[in-house]
């Protein structure tokens, strides 16, 4: 039985109710990618936000870890905790949003995978962004999507360490799992540079 201030500890980063809601909102969005150009990236932009939220609450940990307020083993608790949450399989809802969720689902994959390999300190500091990515794409042609994922999860963990990201890097990548992956990156990537909210400590009652 899970230890009561473990939980809370956990709940305070990601709770199921907070990505239920989403789903909530999805499923009356009513998403369809036939309708007008406007009207479809209102609807969506719904996901954008959506994974927008996951990774802010994965960066409110990496923020904690590097501040020591949380351990190493804690740290990679709850973002497993929440990796549990967004990754779970939904039930259908329509044809065109099941297709936006399991995007959505894949660029979190990546997102994921890099705090973990952040925390872990599992990657090269002086790699380059640019050669894991190639090494990324031969993976994935390889059909060795663990190795695959594992680069990107490398890339992931530089940027959190500081690096940038190479915009032009992303152009040459063709459509597949290693460009869903990416794409958590980038919003990964995307959230540093914006606000810093993100590292405040406005929920914790003892700061």
């Amino acid at each position: 039985m899970p230890d009561m201030e473990e939980e809370q500890i956990h709940q305070e980063f990601y709770t199921k109710d907070r990505w239920n809601n989403w789903l909530n909102q999805v499923k009356e969005s009513g998403f369809k990618f036939n309708e007008s150009e406007e009207e479809s990236g209102k609807e969506g932009a719904l996901f954008v936000n959506m994974e927008d939220d996951v990774i802010l609450a994965c960066l409110k940990v990496i923020s904690k870890y590097d501040r020591h307020a949380l351990s190493e083993e804690d740290a990679f608790s709850i973002i497993s905790q929440i990796r549990d949450i967004v990754l779970e399989e939904l039930e259908p809802i329509s044809d065109d949003i099941d297709l936006m969720i399991d995007s959505l689902q894949t660029s979190l994959m990546g997102g994921i995978a890099s705090c973990e390999c952040y925390i872990q300190n599992a990657y090269d500091k002086n790699a380059k962004i640019e050669d894991l990515i190639k090494a990324a794409l031969g993976a994935e042609a390889s059909e060795d999507i663990h190795l695959a994922i594992g680069y990107v999860a490398e890339i992931g963990a530089l940027v959190l360490n500081g690096k940038s990201f190479p915009q032009d890097a992303l152009e040459d990548v063709p459509y597949g799992f290693v460009a869903e992956w990416l794409d958590g990156i980038d919003s990964i990537a995307a959230a540093m540079v914006g606000s810093d909210s993100y590292k405040n400590d406005e929920e914790d009652s003892d700061s």
